[in-house]
Order: C-alpha cells, then sequence, then structure tokens
C-alpha cells in the first residue's frame, strides 16, 4: 500500500529524486520563480519505497502535482496526493484552497470536489472549500437599483498608489453611476498589500461613487500565475490573461452588473501592453475595455516603477509630484523601511 511521507526539498539527493520524477511526467520548470513559494512537498511511496506521486503546496494554491499509475488503480494515487495535500492544508488552518492545472485534467479535481472557475485550451483554474468566489462576491459592498445603473472596474496593483492611478479613477467617476477599484491582493510588492489598501483608500476617499475592495484571490496575477506545466513564457502571458479576463467575465461582472473596465495605455512595458490587447479582445463585446492616455506631470509619465525607484534614492522632492498628499506623508514617515525592504531585495522594477 503506497504511503504519504513529507518530502523535504532543501536536501539534494530528495530535491534530485523528485525533480527527476516529475521530469519523467513531462514537467520541465524547475526555476526559482516556481520552486521558491513552495512551502512544502507531499509524496507516495510504494512498497519497494519508490516514489509513486508527488504533490507541493505553495500558500494556498497546489502545485506540481504527477503521479505514476503503472500497478495501481486509475486515479488511486492522484486521488490520494491531492486528499493528502487538503488534509496538511486543513491541519494548517486553511480551508480553501486552489489549483492551476493542464485543461485535460480538470475534470480529475472535479471529481475531488473542486469547482472549475475558468479554463482555456492550455489550462484550468478550480478552487475548493470556503469561503468561495460566490461568498467573495457576496461580502462585496452594492448600491440601491444596482443592476440599472452604470458599473465600472478598475484593477490596480498600487504599488504605490499615484496620481496616475487617481486620475483614472477619476474619470471613470465621472462617467459611470459606480467603480470597484479592485486592489490585487498578492503581497509580493514593495508596498505590502495592506498599505496598498490603505493608499488607495485615503487617495479617494473623497469620491463617493467608488468603492475600493480587496481582488481577494480571483484577480489571477502574474506573479502567482504557475507556469511549470506551460510551455513557454509567451504561453505563461497569454494562458494567465485569457483566465483572469474569463474569471472577471463570466463571474465577477455578471454579479456586480459590470459592463466596462478602465485601463491605463502603457506605453512602456511592452509584456503590460500585451496583456491590456489581449484583455480587450477577452472581455469584448460583453464587457466594454476603455484604454486612457497614462497621466503625465511636467511632461513626464506617472509610474509607480520611477515613485519606487526615487524612493530607493530617497527623493521625496521627486516623489511629491507624482503621488497624492495621502501617499506623499506615507512615503515620507516610512522611506528608511521601505528602503530597508529594497536592500534585502525586493524587486522595484516592473510594474
Amino acid at each position: 500500500m503506497d504511503k504519504v511521507v513529507d518530502l523535504y526539498l532543501s536536501q539534494p539527493t530528495t530535491r534530485k529524486k523528485w525533480k527527476e520524477f516529475l521530469e519523467k511526467l513531462g514537467l520541465h520548470d524547475f526555476s526559482d520563480r516556481e520552486i521558491d513559494v513552495i512551502d512544502h512537498t507531499l509524496g507516495l511511496i510504494d512498497e519497494d519505497g519508490k516514489l509513486v506521486g508527488t504533490g507541493s503546496i505553495a500558500g494556498n494554491v497546489l502545485k506540481y502535482i504527477g503521479v505514476c499509475n503503472e500497478d495501481a488503480t486509475s486515479g488511486a494515487r492522484f486521488n490520494k496526493i491531492v486528499t493528502a495535500l487538503q488534509q496538511y492544508l486543513f491541519n494548517e488552518g486553511k480551508f480553501h484552497s486552489f489549483v492551476f492545472t493542464k485543461e485535460k485534467y480538470s475534470s480529475s479535481f472535479q471529481h475531488l470536489s473542486f469547482s472549475e472557475l475558468a479554463h482555456t485550451e492550455q489550462a484550468a483554474f478550480l478552487e475548493s472549500g470556503n469561503p468561495n468566489v460566490d461568498d467573495y462576491l457576496n461580502s462585496l459592498p452594492q448600491i440601491p437599483n444596482q443592476d440599472n445603473k452604470k458599473i465600472a472596474a478598475i484593477v490596480m496593483n498600487a504599488n504605490p498608489f499615484t496620481l496616475g492611478h487617481r486620475h483614472l479613477v477619476e474619470m471613470a467617476s465621472q462617467e459611470n453611476d459606480l467603480i470597484y477599484v479592485f486592489v490585487v491582493a498578492t503581497d509580493l510588492s514593495l508596498f505590502k498589500t495592506k498599505e496598498r489598501m490603505m493608499l488607495v483608500q485615503e487617495g479617494l476617499s473623497d469620491l463617493k461613487n467608488v468603492k475600493v475592495v480587496s481582488g481577494g484571490d480571483y484577480m489571477v496575477s502574474s506573479a502567482t500565475f504557475p507556469a511549470y506545466f506551460l510551455q513557454s513564457p509567451k504561453d505563461l502571458i497569454d494562458t494567465q490573461t485569457e483566465i483572469d479576463a474569463r474569471v472577471f467575465k463570466n463571474i465577477i461582472a455578471p454579479k456586480l452588473n459590470i459592463t466596462r473596465r478602465y485601463l491605463g495605455k502603457e506605453p512602456i512595458s511592452i509584456t503590460t501592453h500585451y496583456y491590456n490587447v489581449s484583455l480587450a479582445h477577452e472581455l469584448g463585446p460583453d464587457i466594454e475595455v476603455i484604454i486612457t492616455p497614462r497621466y503625465q506631470v511636467e511632461g513626464q509619465l506617472v509610474t509607480a516603477t520611477q515613485v519606487r525607484k526615487d524612493i530607493k534614492e530617497g527623493n521625496l522632492t521627486e516623489i511629491a509630484k507624482f503621488v497624492p498628499k495621502t501617499t506623499y506623508d506615507y512615503i515620507n514617515d516610512n522611506l528608511l523601511k521601505l528602503q530597508d525592504r529594497i536592500k534585502k531585495g525586493m524587486k522595484i522594477d516592473g510594474n
């Protein structure tokens, strides 16, 4: 009978066996991006001491799940490793989990009480447990007679919240009855999620038709989207964009009557520009995508990336040009703490 064991990937021999096992199953991406976020790994060992299955956990996401079905009932080992991973999460007090997997494996997870949120030709995104997407949507504020109002959405990382973000929301608020500003909840930024939420809320507090809410687990970030089962970096961008758009279009937007989504035009980052174009293609025609020119100050584009670089250099005079007073005051009061995060390796490039 197969036995579930802990696998410690910090041990070179264990990691080598684990990697070789998964490579035989067709998985080949073992980059730091994928491995460094793993919190724990389990293995299935048969009666001969041979590794016949494995699965890992990163936060509340299951990944690197693979089994060898030789000399075993079809599906038995898969069921056992997934059940063991979920039990591990339960023991950690986590009762809600996700998996990104190849589309052809979606039905296998659904047999284990996972619900599919979205799929593409290459991938599927599923969840299990509570609070689920319905609980998330029911927690969001609404206004009276919302089904008959013009509702729009903006999704932002706001790392940190700038005058560019403020300009985009101001414009949208003038053109719609209600704006949802979804703040990406992934904690992989210079400004932590709680800090970003606070700065967005403070920076928009005077706009009465704006609701600032957490994107929760349902604004699918490229930073957290596993790519180990995909073939190329382009596949990652394509698949992540499609999954993100389909969750928004088919689940989030209908519940909140969102019919518009606003994006800032991207003249610098090719990746973000491609994301915007792909997102517009995926969301249309049901959701109108409005791409607006980037806000400028003194002929200079306002970007959160530049603000982060100015934080590194301690250039408060430049920062003051590009952010609302609420953001400036926070940076001024916490400059050393933010600079310390950068010194410890927090990346400040990108969006």
